[in-house]
């Protein structure tokens, strides 16, 4: 049990895996909070956008 404990702490090939999940969860957060909080901002930028596109509000 020991030296499999030993080995867990020597070895580092999960590190790298572990940070990049890490930054992918913190990424994800970030554009899920702007997305709630902009949400209403963007789909009238995008109403506003396909109404003044002659043909794009039928």
């Amino acid at each position: 049990m020991v030296k499999i404990f030993k080995n867990l702490v020597v070895e580092e090939e999960g590190q790298g895996m572990t940070e990049y999940g890490l930054i992918l969860g913190l990424i994800a957060v970030g554009v899920i909070t702007a997305l709630v909080t902009l949400g209403d901002q963007i789909s009238g930028f995008f109403t506003d956008l396909t109404e003044s596109i002659p043909g794009g509000g039928e």
